[in-house]
Parts: C-alpha cells; sequence; structure tokens
C-alpha cells in the first residue's frame, strides 16, 4: 500500500515538473522569434452554401476522374 502512495506521488511531481518546463519552453520559444517576421494576412468573402456545394461536386469530380485516369493506365 505504501509504494502505491510514493508512485502516486511520484506521478504528481513528474506530471507538475512537465508541465512546468512546458510552459517554460514555451515561453522562451514565444521570445525568440524574429520582430521582423513577416506575416501574410488572407481576406476573402465566405462561401454560400450553394457555393460549396456547388465547390464540393467540382472536386469529387476531379477527383473520380484522376482516379479513373490513374486505373486506366494501370
Amino acid at each position: 500500500m505504501n509504494v502505491l502512495k510514493n508512485f502516486e506521488a511520484l506521478f504528481v511531481v513528474t506530471v507538475a515538473l512537465a508541465c512546468g518546463a512546458s510552459y517554460a519552453l514555451d515561453k522562451s520559444a514565444a521570445q525568440a522569434q524574429d520582430p521582423n517576421m513577416q506575416v501574410v494576412v488572407v481576406s476573402a468573402k465566405r462561401l454560400t452554401a450553394e457555393q460549396k456545394l456547388h465547390s464540393l461536386l467540382e472536386e469529387r469530380a476531379t477527383t473520380l476522374a484522376a482516379e479513373a485516369k490513374k486505373a486506366d493506365a494501370i
């Protein structure tokens, strides 16, 4: 019974150390980033449900055609 308590305490300490190390490394990595790094911002209109469906159908048709072409080549 005493062994289980020791393992539980060891586990809790290990998790606490791992969380602390993760937080410390995350903070140091965030500070190490280059302030002159370029950022890309993409702005676009949202598709309507109809446009999404049409786009999905086109994508599926293209995929099926490519797979058929590949199967014919084999």
